[in-house]
């Protein structure tokens, strides 16, 4: 066949003219270019030769006109929700395109703006959504009759049927409290985020009861916006209301970033003088300068659950809803005085 590719041709190569060049079957092009079809290799050497010749490249818009599959999952996140979601579009970009799928990316300024983009969502054929985001029952009710398939990841919906993944909040908030109250910490404070926050609303009401059942009915609290910056005004506002606290629970790793330079600015030592704890895992949490106390979520397992999940229901859209809840692991860093700190690995 020659190494060079061919030249001046006047219209693009199709996958005919691979298979007739290649001396196979169209089904066969259309096989080597399938990630995990069934194709003997010395089969798929000769097509993707020719295909190299020929200048050719799999026309997706065609083969979704063929397949009545566009190969595009949308995704749909808050921009305030936490830092770790970089690497969860990360893990979610890598695992749809091996499967041959796309991202196609909805962000939110807030959780309640969801309206405004379920209408640009509708404009696209997506083979399913995957939702960081909150939605309420009516517009979960939208995905069902429109039927697209819809995963929610780390949140659940509370009482209309729908495939979802999270992690324990409530079950990792109650840890952290619960070590924090074991060794005598007695005046607390909360730094939570954004009311239209369902995971972070999770956490500080997990939070708030087992302190009420303790004992502590009254604790002081300063929202945030998830953000460095807030985390520090958060904490300035609670030291500016009275004696401060011995230990301060926030919503999230960076609001507790924020919170412990906001500490020191006014020299308080941690975690000798003042605990601070987040939630999320992030990776600036493991830095020697903060080192923090958190519960990490398994971002991982939990993106690859999504996507199992998701792909399952466009295969079969029939199959119920399902939720799998996973547990975080609790990381005892310098952040707070809880015995038996680890250096993070």
């Amino acid at each position: 066949m020659g190494n060079g590719p061919i030249q001046n041709r006047k219209r693009r190569a199709t996958s005919y003219d691979v298979a007739r060049l290649a001396g196979v079957s169209q089904s066969a092009v259309s096989r080597s270019f399938k990630p995990g079809a069934s194709i003997a290799p010395e089969t798929r050497d000769r097509v993707m030769a020719a295909a190299t010749r020929l200048g050719y490249q799999p026309d997706a818009i065609a083969r979704g006109l063929i397949t009545k599959r566009s190969g595009i999952v949308a995704i749909l996140i808050s921009n305030l929700t936490n830092l770790y979601y970089p690497e969860v579009l990360a893990e979610l970009s890598q695992e749809l395109s091996a499967r041959d799928m796309r991202v196609l990316l909805f962000s939110l300024a807030n959780e309640s703006e969801v309206d405004r983009v379920l209408d640009q969502i509708w404009r696209y054929r997506v083979d399913g959504v995957i939702s960081a985001a909150r939605l309420t029952d009516a517009q979960i009710r939208q995905f069902g009759e429109r039927g697209v398939p819809l995963v929610l990841y780390n949140r659940a919906a509370e009482t209309v049927p729908c495939a979802s993944v999270s992690c324990d909040s409530a079950g990792g908030e109650r840890e952290l409290v619960t070590r924090l109250l074991d060794v005598g910490h007695a005046r607390f404070a909360i730094v939570a985020g954004p009311e239209d926050s369902t995971v972070g609303e999770e956490r500080v009401a997990a939070a708030r009861a087992l302190l009420e059942r303790a004992g502590h009915p009254d604790v002081p609290l300063a929202r945030g916006r998830y953000s460095y910056e807030s985390g520090e005004a958060c904490m300035r506002e609670l030291l500016r209301q009275g004696p401060a606290p011995d230990a301060v629970i926030c919503a999230n790793d960076v609001m507790a970033i924020g919170a412990m330079d906001a500490a020191r600015a006014h020299d308080l030592r941690v975690p000798e003088q003042i605990s601070i704890v987040g939630f999320d895992g992030v990776a600036p949490a493991r830095w020697a300068s903060y080192r923090l106390t958190t519960i990490r979520q398994p971002v991982r397992r939990m993106t690859r659950a999504a996507i199992a999940m998701l792909a399952e229901r466009i295969d079969n859209p029939d199959l119920i809803a399902e939720r799998r809840v996973f547990s975080g692991e609790l990381i005892l860093g310098a952040s707070a005085r809880i015995p038996a700190a680890q250096d993070y690995r």
